[in-house]
């Protein structure tokens, strides 16, 4: 490797922490989706309201993370 600089190595860790987090977030949405596929759930939240829904909840928990870094 050559020799990087200091903003080089910090574009590096940043670009891979946001590959984790992104890879992380389509774990949990998949994992929430096949549980939610054996839940009882009424009828008319089945299929994409109920996705849209556990999406914004995602969102909003995902949100309380801003502030650690």
């Amino acid at each position: 490797f050559a020799k990087l600089s200091k903003s080089q190595i910090e574009l590096l860790f940043t670009n891979v922490s946001n590959s984790i987090g992104f890879a992380l977030a389509l774990i949990v949405f998949a994992s929430i989706r096949e549980h939610l596929e054996l839940a009882n759930i009424p009828k008319g939240m089945k299929g994409v309201p109920i996705n849209l829904l556990v999406a914004g909840l995602l969102s909003l928990a995902f949100l309380g993370f801003t502030g650690l870094v």
